[in-house]
């Protein structure tokens, strides 16, 4: 599936649209360049989710994931492994545990070996005017 995200406000619903949908146990692999929008995906993504617009989410650049409850019981978490090489720092962080829950990963190209299966990639490209995007999603056909 493609389609233009005008603007921010557009990407924003995406990840509502995305955040109703997803299930403990699914993963998100957001892919594109640097300020493709990856970030505030996963932020609108986590706001929906967690039912609070305001809620502080920072980007996992430098702690490399950041974890949320959410209601339900749920959890989420958010990788960001660009300053990682390769999966193998993935274990340390927690990914075993984490894929109980939903997890949002930026630069899942990193996963390497342990991709997991049936995940929804999400690829972001800049659009024409500032804030608009090109996505194209994989994965979940049984759900989009």
């Amino acid at each position: 599936m493609e389609m233009t995200l005008e603007n921010l406000a557009a990407t924003e619903a995406l990840a509502a649209r995305l955040a109703g949908l997803a299930r403990a146990g699914d993963a998100l692999l957001l892919e594109g360049p640097l300020g493709a929008g990856k970030s505030a995906l996963a932020r609108a993504f986590l706001r929906a989710a967690a039912g609070d617009p305001a809620l502080e989410v920072p980007s996992p650049t430098f702690t490399l994931v950041q974890s949320y409850d959410l209601p339900g019981g749920r959890a989420a978490h958010h990788f960001d492994l660009y300053r990682l090489t390769g999966p193998d720092g993935l274990l340390e962080l927690g990914w075993d545990e984490a894929r109980s829950g939903i997890v949002l990963v930026e630069w899942p190209e990193r996963l390497g070996r342990l991709t997991p299966q049936g995940a929804l990639r999400i690829e972001l490209k800049p659009g024409a005017q500032e804030d608009a995007r090109h996505a194209r999603l994989t994965g979940w056909e049984d759900r989009l």
